[in-house]
């Protein structure tokens, strides 16, 4: 996973993915687009994936979204995907000045623009998208992005509750899980409604890809996984403040944990938010383990549940250790060997 960069380093790290044989790089929407990054870093590695993961929808016309990810699977030769996300309120309204609510429908609304846009772009079909958040209705040839042999561009939605996961089922190919979570939510929630929105299309949930950031720890000491294990606290303390998310911890029995978190993110208490997630909590929203075992804990908790799987803190681990980057690649060959159940 791949934050705010610039072009020098967005290209360093895809040649250091590529040495270590992962599959792809996701590029995240936080102080910057990633857009620039993304072509930086295709340039430089060619055999990469790459998918935002997520660019932020509701500032940006589904016209020039589709625009962009049609030029970047041109050029990538197919090894694009369409990462979409919401983002929250105070941001949409207040940073990007443009309409939030109501964010399910408006995000159901947006993705099928999108693909109506990319069939448009292919010469599926004529531009004809009349929904009730965005028209989209002209596309001149002279206006038409050229022609490229992959067109199959896949447009995935980030997805928590069961609203937009039932969405996602229905509409999209497929959905980005948010990095706090935990296996029973992925197996009692989020895809019993991925299925229930696959059923109401007429689609098989294997349609739907589930895109999965991990916060993977290894090491082979407690000394050695201290420094991910307190980055890794303090992200999982960061996310579970969002009230949204308080379900999370109250399904493995943590009732109150949201609450007390935000409580102390309001008081500025950083370490006291940091202190509140446990060791237990740890093993439930995150992979924690040596290095010979972390490829074993990845496969067992994801195969054949997630299409991916991307490692949230490896470039922090690299920052630190750039000698670790052979160890990391062992984990990806052996990740990517694993068979799939089928």
């Amino acid at each position: 996973m791949v934050g705010a960069v610039d072009w020098v380093e967005a290209a360093r790290i895809a040649r250091l993915a590529e040495q270590a044989d992962c599959s792809g790089l996701v590029f995240t929407e936080t102080a910057q687009t990633p857009w620039m990054s993304m072509a930086a870093a295709a340039t430089a590695a060619p055999s990469l994936q790459l998918s935002t993961g997520v660019a932020v929808a509701f500032p940006v016309s589904p016209m020039v979204m589709a625009s962009l990810a049609w030029e970047l699977a041109g050029n990538t030769g197919g090894r694009f995907r369409l990462g979409l996300g919401s983002q929250v309120r105070a941001h949409v309204e207040r940073r990007y000045g443009a309409e939030f609510d109501p964010p399910g429908p408006r995000m159901r609304d947006y993705v099928l623009a999108v693909k109506d846009a990319l069939a448009a772009f292919a010469g599926e079909r004529r531009l004809d998208h009349r929904g009730p958040y965005w028209s989209l209705t002209l596309l001149p040839q002279m206006w038409r992005p050229p022609r490229h042999e992959f067109a199959d561009v896949r447009v995935d939605v980030s997805a928590v509750g069961p609203w937009m996961t039932r969405m996602a089922g229905e509409v999209a190919d497929g959905v980005h899980v948010h990095p706090l979570h935990s296996v029973q939510y992925l197996t009692e929630r989020l895809l019993p409604a991925v299925a229930e929105g696959a059923a109401t299309a007429g689609r098989s949930p294997a349609d739907v890809d589930l895109l999965v950031p991990v916060f993977v720890v290894p090491g082979d000491t407690p000394e050695d996984r201290a420094a991910l294990v307190e980055r890794t606290r303090m992200q999982l303390a960061f996310y579970g403040s969002t009230k949204n998310y308080a379900f999370q911890f109250d399904d493995l029995g943590w009732e109150g944990t949201s609450a007390r978190l935000d409580e102390r993110l309001k008081a500025g208490d950083l370490p006291g938010m940091t202190a509140l997630v446990t060791d237990e909590m740890l093993d439930a929203f995150a992979v924690v383990a040596p290095w010979d075992e972390v490829a074993d804990r990845l496969v067992a908790r994801y195969a054949g549940v997630a299409a991916t799987v991307t490692s949230y803190l490896t470039l922090d681990d690299l920052a630190a250790h750039p000698d670790h980057l052979g160890r990391w690649a062992e984990v990806a060959r052996a990740v990517r060997a694993a068979p799939v159940p089928s």
